[in-house]
This record gives C-alpha cells, sequence and structure tokens, in this order.
C-alpha cells in the first residue's frame, strides 16, 4: 500500500500557502498571478480586509511598468471614500536608534488595545545597484505573527526626505484596509527627514543619550517638526543618561516658537527591548489627536498635506516624462559629451534642454 503524497506547505513567492493543494497545481497558479487583476474585484478584497490583495495593489501602484499605471489610479480613487479614518504616525531617528525595535514594541502594545497596525517600513537604495535588502519583517518578527497587523517594507529608489514614492497612496490603501493605525518608518539618515512630516498627523522622532549631538538639539530641522521626542534604551546603566538628555531636550524645545497645532511637543524616554515608556508615548499621539481635532488642525492639516502631494506628484511626473523621452536622451548625451570637453557648461547645457520641445 502506497503513501499518499503530502500536499505541498513551502511557500511559493507570490502564491499563498493556503492556494497550493498539490505540485500540479503552482503552474497554473503563477500563470493566474501573472494576469492583469480587475480594479474592483482588488477593491472589494481590500475593503474585506483581505492582506493579500492589499499586498498586490501596493505592487502596482508602485511599480514603473506604464500599464499598470491606469490601474493603480483607479484602485486609489475608489479607496479614497473608505480613507482618513486612521491616526498616522511617522516615526524616524539615524540609523542605530532602534526604530524597528521600537516600532514592534509599539506595534504590539497597540494590538493589545483592539487596534489594526499597518506598518510602511522605507528602506534605502544602493546608489550603485539600485537594489534594496527589505528586511524590516524579519527585525519584527513577533509584530509579523500578530493577526492585526501588516508590514510593508518599500525602496526609498530616488525619492529624498526617507520615504518613498508611493507611501501617499499605500497608506490610502491600508486605511481602506481598516487599518487604525499607520505607522511610517524613514529611512533614517539625518536631519533631512522631514518629507514623512508631510503625510502623517503625529511625527515621532527617536533620539539616543551619549552620542555626543547635544549641539543637534538647538538646530532647525527634523527636532522642530517633531510632535513628540523618545531617548530609546534608557535601561540599565543608560537611564540616568536619557533622563539629563531628556531635560536638555526639553529646554531646547521651549526656545522654538509655538505650533500652529496649539501643541506643546514631549520629551520622553522609553525601552523598546523592554517595553518601557511604549505606553505613555500612545498616550501623547491620543492627546495629540483630542487637542488637533478639538481647534480644527487636524483636519486642516490633511487638506494642506494633500495639496503639498499634488505640487509634488506633478513635479515627479514632469520629470519622469522629461527624462524619458527619446529626444531629450538623444540630446543629453550630446550635452554630456560637451561638457566633458569642456565645451559648454551645466547650466547652459541645462537651458539648452529646458529650451526643447518634446
Amino acid at each position: 500500500m502506497t503513501t499518499p503524497k503530502k500536499p505541498l506547505i513551502t511557500q511559493t513567492k507570490g502564491i499563498s500557502q493556503t492556494e497550493i493543494t498539490n505540485t500540479a497545481s503552482i503552474p497554473e497558479l503563477k500563470a493566474k498571478r501573472k494576469q492583469q487583476p480587475d480594479a474592483h474585484n482588488l477593491v472589494a478584497s481590500i475593503l474585506n480586509k483581505d492582506i493579500t490583495a492589499l499586498s498586490r495593489a501596493i505592487t502596482l501602484i508602485e511599480s514603473n511598468n506604464q500599464k499598470h499605471y491606469a490601474l493603480a489610479n483607479t484602485i486609489v480613487k475608489q479607496c479614497l471614500s473608505h480613507a482618513n479614518k486612521s491616526v498616522r504616525i511617522g516615526i524616524t531617528g539615524i540609523p542605530g536608534v532602534g526604530k524597528s525595535t521600537f516600532i514592534e514594541a509599539f506595534g504590539c502594545h497597540l494590538i493589545s488595545k483592539n487596534k489594526r497596525v499597518a506598518v510602511l517600513t522605507i528602506d534605502p537604495t544602493s546608489t550603485l545597484n539600485k537594489g534594496s535588502i527589505l528586511g524590516d519583517k524579519t527585525r519584527m518578527a513577533e509584530l509579523a505573527k500578530q493577526k492585526n497587523a501588516f508590514i510593508r517594507p518599500s525602496p526609498s529608489g530616488n525619492t529624498l526626505g526617507g520615504v518613498a514614492q508611493k507611501t501617499k497612496e499605500s497608506i490610502i490603501l491600508c486605511e481602506a484596509a481598516g487599518f487604525d493605525v499607520i505607522i511610517i518608518e524613514t529611512v533614517g539618515v539625518g536631519q533631512n527627514e522631514t518629507a514623512v512630516h508631510n503625510m502623517v498627523d503625529f511625527f515621532l522622532l527617536l533620539k539616543l543619550a551619549g552620542t555626543g549631538d547635544d549641539l543637534q538639539s538647538i538646530k532647525r530641522g527634523v527636532i522642530e517638526l517633531a510632535d513628540a521626542i523618545a531617548i530609546n534604551k534608557a535601561d540599565g546603566e543608560h537611564n540616568k543618561q536619557a533622563t539629563l538628555y531628556k531635560n536638555s531636550l526639553a529646554k531646547a524645545l521651549s526656545l522654538y516658537p509655538e505650533k500652529l497645532s496649539g501643541w506643546k511637543p514631549k520629551v520622553t524616554t522609553c525601552s523598546a527591548l523592554n517595553n518601557e515608556g511604549i505606553e505613555s508615548i500612545w498616550n501623547m499621539v491620543e492627546d495629540y489627536k483630542n487637542v488637533t481635532t478639538a481647534n480644527n488642525y487636524f483636519h486642516l492639516k490633511r487638506q494642506e498635506q494633500n495639496k503639498f502631494w499634488l505640487i509634488d506628484t506633478i513635479e515627479t511626473r514632469l520629470k519622469a516624462n522629461f527624462f524619458s523621452n527619446q529626444h531629450i536622451k538623444k540630446e543629453l548625451e550630446k550635452q554630456l559629451k560637451l561638457i566633458e570637453a569642456n565645451k559648454t557648461t551645466p547650466f547652459a547645457a541645462a537651458n539648452y534642454l529646458l529650451s526643447l520641445k518634446y
């Protein structure tokens, strides 16, 4: 008597484990996934909190394939009326500050409070090979196991400011899928991590004590945009140092002019590793929402953000259309050779290229 073959349980790229019943079905499933999805069905699945559909839709909006552009726009447009029901939190900080550890602890805390949490993480794109590691799910293993959590890593590409080009659209899709809290983790490279401020409600800056950057506390930039600053890794022998740094930052923030939101930025300490101070940070977020909802700033800020992303999208599309034009490509090569031969300047070459009709 022969033993029946067991169903294949190894997950195949692009195919969920539940779809696979035997080895013979894999080619058909792969072929099915390559088919152009129907926008209406995909949106219906997203509204039904289907994570697979959400992931596929985000892949479509991130695609550079022109065939996907119209479909992605349709999906986002149909999801828009179901969005704007979450709290959007941006989290930034230098590499090594513990962003992933903090987000995992923070996300698990929110899930324990019956919240559905989506995490959009941005990984730096290599300037050499254009690749990204996209390993945030591995670094947030405990959060990734949670039923009410969704983690989506995306490459930053050529976008500055620590976010991906399509992060704004991804937020809309996550909100349509019923997530209560959307967390955006930036690349984390320094003081220019400010683009995320234009797509979130609450902006949290993670800092470390004893890094020798006390002067940064009074510099303009990302700090003046923060709604709260949390000194992470405030545990053990570092606890006292973190408390001193907290007091220093609080004094520095008091020198800044009052925010239009009517909210006074807070400074606190936490230890994501030991799950300490996490609840107080969520309480800050809730207090912020209550204050800004009462004075209508919460709504006005989102309106201003939409205007910002309109202009940003236009600029991005104009740039893409310009450099993808074949005539421009040929003339650009000519101008680059002239620059190498010292027969023109970069400024003159730019003026010439911009004067061309395409």
